[in-house]
């Protein structure tokens, strides 16, 4: 693909469950699954639903602002990994991590990010797309990048936020045309098509 720009949300997801549907091992139990579905298939189908309801809210936020522009999919590096969605625009540049727990509940404290009881990594791995997402995109054009994470539930029965992470927001994803449609500027427009520019090249996420 020469640009990213027509990679589709969810679109690393289905490949993962083609694969998985037609690996030899798909049915075994200790295959690594996210979202602690039983099923590979159908947790990749969960993930690939969660991935497009944020896309649906990305046009949402480009139709009430259009110097917003966005990324689905985006290959990174040579070991599988993803960003989910890359949202460049005057606010700034954020990577955003689709996390779909229908009906679950959800708690966040700092650095603490807890699903029905259960504490996730979710802080910490979206600080380190974040983190990573910043490297590639300095490198590429060739001056410091800031890059902030946010986590995005998406059909949560309930989500309480005690505390942001500070370095991480976490925002549902049915709030996201409005935070960030009222984000204060902070990227001149020549930066961010420059930014956009970038982004869009696959060579740009590439492990160097």
């Amino acid at each position: 693909m020469a640009d990213l720009l027509h990679s589709a949300a969810g679109s690393s997801l289905a490949a993962q469950a083609q694969a998985a549907s037609a690996s030899p091992v798909a049915g075994d139990r200790f295959v690594q699954q996210p979202y602690g579905a039983s099923d590979p298939q159908s947790s990749w189908r969960v993930g690939m639903l969660g991935e497009r309801s944020v896309a649906r809210e990305l046009i949402r936020l480009r139709q009430l602002d259009r110097r917003w522009g966005f990324l689905h999919s985006i290959p990174v590096g040579a070991k599988g990994a993803d960003i989910d969605h890359l949202l460049i625009g005057p606010g700034g540049v954020f990577t955003l991590n689709t996390k779909h727990h229908a009906r679950a509940r959800l708690w966040v404290a700092g650095s603490t990010f807890m699903v029905s009881g259960h504490r996730q990594p979710y802080v910490r791995n979206s600080r380190h797309e974040a983190q990573r997402a910043a490297r590639l995109l300095s490198t590429a054009v060739g001056r410091p990048v800031r890059v902030v994470g946010v986590i995005v539930p998406v059909a949560a029965q309930s989500l309480v936020v005690r505390e942001q992470p500070g370095d991480v927001w976490v925002i549902p994803s049915h709030q996201l045309a409005g935070v960030f449609s009222s984000c204060i500027p902070a990227l001149p427009a020549e930066m961010v098509l420059e930014l956009f520019a970038h982004a869009r090249r696959p060579e740009t996420w590439r492990a160097h």
